[in-house]
């Protein structure tokens, strides 16, 4: 049932993760961003990165139409995410370019950059700075797969939904999180499968990269140092994270966590090197989101390794919603981020 009134003016974000679907509808009231609705399903999910067939497609579809219903939801316009790691994105410098001239040398340095044909990908591109003393153009540039992107525009067509746009899941992130225009903050997505890291500067991600470690590495790793089912290793992780327990006499489960933690851990200050050695900016700040942000003194531990504010991020900051709600939406609030930011993209 949905939590407030609904609109056909409402508006669905839709995040297709690999292992689970989320949706979000928001509406707007007396220019307030409200929640409408919000159903998840970590049954199954299909890595829409992936060459999909057509028994993999039909199940999405099936499953996006039945989360709609069971969730009686009634809008129909959507906005999905594109997930970063198949995106490619640059900052590009061009200098001593006209207007006239901007985008055939846009295309050109473009052929520099990404490592595939550009025949196979869709590019987008937008000024992000211009130096007109220097006749210098800095320049945002993505390019998206033409087959993913068919992928969602068929999945769409026959879920009966409005595909209103797509976007990178790290743009959906930069919105909901709420990252500041005048800061330098690194977002970490802690996926199932994935983690998502991305530096950003003035709401545009100059570095992004994934890796493959996720919560499922953390709660497979427990169950087997524990012997125990996965199931309950996922309790584990939840209630103790990297809190001390004793098993036979020894710290499994804060050990545990730490060793699988630390390919993130490592990964992260690979990349605050990399920024920081490039610009004179630091990076102040670290928002944690994504399923397994929830894990306990993960803030902390991060903190003190990294020494570096680490927070946990509030997709809900912008959004009315009931108060009796609060408890639960934050627990659930890091693995809806994606489809709450995208979401807000076209209600803003």
């Amino acid at each position: 049932m949905g939590l407030f009134s609904s609109s056909s003016n409402n508006y669905l974000g839709i995040d297709l993760g690999s292992s689970s679907v989320k949706l979000v509808e928001l509406g707007k009231k007396s220019k307030e961003m409200q929640l409408v609705n919000y159903v998840f399903s970590e049954k199954k999910g299909v890595d829409v990165s992936q060459q999909l067939n057509d028994k993999e497609a039909e199940y999405l579809v099936t499953l996006i139409d039945k989360m709609c219903q069971e969730g009686e939801v009634d809008g129909k316009n959507a906005v999905a995410t594109l997930p970063t790691s198949s995106v490619f994105s640059s900052v590009i410098n061009l200098s001593d370019v006209s207007k006239d001239e901007l985008e055939s040398a846009v295309n050109w340095e473009a052929k520099k950059v990404i490592p595939t044909s550009l025949e196979d990908m869709v590019l987008d591109w937008k000024i992000i700075e211009e130096d007109k003393e220097k006749n210098n153009i800095k320049i945002f540039l993505t390019a998206s797969p033409k087959k993913l992107i068919k992928k969602y525009i068929d999945i769409f067509k026959q879920s009966k939904l409005n595909l209103s746009s797509l976007e990178t899941e790290v743009f959906s992130l930069i919105r909901s999180l709420a990252i500041r225009e005048d800061s330098n903050t690194m977002i970490v997505e802690i996926g199932t499968i994935n983690t998502d890291i991305s530096i950003v500067k003035g709401k545009i991600p100059v570095l992004n990269r994934s890796i493959d470690t996720g919560g499922y590495s953390i709660t497979k790793t427990i169950a087997n140092s524990l012997n125990v089912s996965l199931k309950r290793a996922e309790q584990f992780k939840r209630d103790l994270g990297v809190t001390s327990v004793q098993s036979n006499s020894e710290e499994v489960i804060p050990k545990t966590i730490m060793r699988t933690v630390n390919p993130i851990v490592d990964e992260v200050k690979y990349m605050l090197n990399l920024f920081e050695n490039k610009n004179v900016d630091k990076v102040e700040t670290i928002v944690l989101t994504g399923g397994s942000a929830f894990l306990p003194n993960l803030t902390q531990y991060l903190s003190q390794t990294l020494d570096r504010n680490v927070v946990v991020g509030d997709p809900w900051y912008n959004i009315s919603y009931s108060q009796d709600m609060k408890q639960v939406l934050s627990e659930v609030g890091p693995k809806l981020a994606v489809a709450i930011g995208a979401a807000m993209r076209e209600i803003e």
